[in-house]
């Protein structure tokens, strides 16, 4: 090996363990939808979403550059970020594939765009910034209009895979 190809492996091994260690973080799921001028809706899978600030009410998210949806959803005029009951490891799976149908069959709940059935929460936004994140773009949307149940349980992603929230309090 020469010295730019061992280079190259290096950083992919280092990408790959801090991708690694990142996983060590529960997150939930969501899927973000938006409507797009042509064509099918947009509808992705992200474990990157955050409450930013309650005034003004913002959240964040972050797609990663490679994304086929992004430049129309930068272009988007509104979007919903819908959190995912544990029962939607089908849905979270639909929406993380690059192509395919992924609306067969998926309709949407109630007023506003794109809020998915079934869902624990939704926010629907309006963009407020958009941020360079490296390989991502982090989107900071402002809630316009918000709903949740409290029924349900939460759809987490932890060490790579799908998980269970237990529901045995922690001991203090």
């Amino acid at each position: 090996m020469n010295d730019a190809s061992t280079a190259v492996q290096a950083s992919e091994d280092e990408a790959r363990q801090f991708r690694r260690t990142l996983a060590m973080f529960a997150t939930g799921v969501a899927v973000i939808t938006a409507p797009r001028d042509d064509g099918p809706p947009i509808g992705i899978t992200v474990a990157s979403f955050n409450s930013v600030s309650l005034a003004p009410p913002l959240v964040l998210f972050s797609v990663d550059r490679r994304c086929l949806s992004l430049d129309d959803l930068c272009m988007a005029a509104r979007y919903t970020v819908n959190v995912l009951d544990e029962s939607q490891r089908d849905t979270s799976n639909r929406f993380a594939t690059v192509r395919g149908n992924k609306w067969d069959g998926v309709s949407f709940e109630g007023e506003g765009i794109g809020r998915l059935p079934g869902a624990l929460a939704a926010f629907e936004c309006e963009p407020y910034a958009q941020h360079d994140g490296g390989d991502h773009v982090i989107f900071v949307g402002r809630v316009v209009h918000h709903a949740a149940r409290h029924d349900g349980r939460p759809l987490i992603f932890f060490g790579g895979q799908y998980r269970s929230l237990d529901t045995t309090p922690v001991a203090a």
